[in-house]
């Protein structure tokens, strides 16, 4: 049947509004939102202003798109699809979650979602230590492997800025802890408080001070985690060896005896796991 021009107009409004609701699919719920996770019991949130601090620092410095305002996520309550990289901390003793809450939680690292727990004691052998590796263990029960140490040439290390130890407000614990399923790494621990060491008031102040490395300590925490949100956003993209040493040229790396970096001299302990070569 012959078309005239008011059915063609008719047709070519409809395919614009059929596209315009296509697109409101690109909006707030594409961006990166951290999730805050709740537990019942301890404190899930001694450092109520890290997330939104971390949140910003990683919008100014990358390309990815990002929601400022983390999302609260209780874990026995709240669907979990929503949030695919979520953040525990605390500063002690908390209760393993429900047999349910559990489940869920197990299903949401198995099938891709990231799970960074950030210890806010100020020690790596108290009340929230035990409840980490507690939790941990009901997560991954034997045979499963449970925490271990993230070796310093993972990519972890390298997603964004060229590191290779744990930082933040303290440095208690050279080293990042993490669990490992089908080469992907979807559990990391660190134990010298990220949190604290991006915590930052309504004034702009700073809250809590780094020791022993002061402001460049600060700056290698924050590196850090924009470190670990590339890498659960990435994966092991970065890896690729070519890749590396172009960044390491230009970070005044010397990539043929794997010296520190010229400009990110934090003076801390040794990684527990050996040194590096000089």
């Amino acid at each position: 049947m012959p078309v005239n021009r008011r059915q063609i107009l008719a047709m070519g409004l409809g395919a614009v509004l059929l596209r315009g609701r296509w697109a409101r699919a690109i909006g707030p719920g594409s961006k990166f939102r951290f999730g805050q996770l709740v537990l019942p019991t301890g404190n899930s949130n001694p450092r109520p202003t890290a997330l939104r601090r971390m949140a910003w620092e990683i919008e100014k410095r990358t390309s990815i798109d990002v929601d400022l305002t983390p999302k609260m996520v209780n874990l026995e309550k709240d669907s979990l699809a929503d949030a695919p990289f979520l953040y525990l901390a605390g500063d002690r003793e908390f209760e393993v979650p429900s047999p349910h809450a559990v489940e869920k939680l197990r299903r949401f690292l198995t099938f891709g979602g990231f799970l960074l727990i950030d210890s806010a004691e100020g020690t790596t052998d108290g009340a929230f230590d035990k409840s980490v590796r507690r939790l941990v263990e009901v997560l991954y029960p034997p045979p499963k492997k449970g925490l271990e140490i993230v070796p310093g040439d993972h990519v972890l290390f390298k997603s964004f800025y060229l590191t290779d130890r744990a930082f933040g407000r303290v440095a208690l614990s050279p080293v990042v802890e993490g669990v490992m399923e089908g080469g992907r790494l979807g559990l990391c621990y660190v134990q010298n408080d990220l949190g604290g060491a991006w915590s930052r008031d309504n004034f702009g102040n700073y809250e809590f001070e780094c020791v022993p490395g002061g402001e460049r300590q600060r700056e290698m925490a924050f590196r850090m985690g924009i470190n670990i949100v590339m890498y659960a956003l990435c994966l092991d993209y970065k890896s690729d060896q070519v890749h590396v040493e172009f960044i390491m040229r230009r970070r005044n790396w010397r990539p043929s005896d794997g010296a520190e970096p010229m400009d990110d001299t934090v003076h801390l302990p040794p990684r527990q796991s050996g040194k590096r070569k000089k």
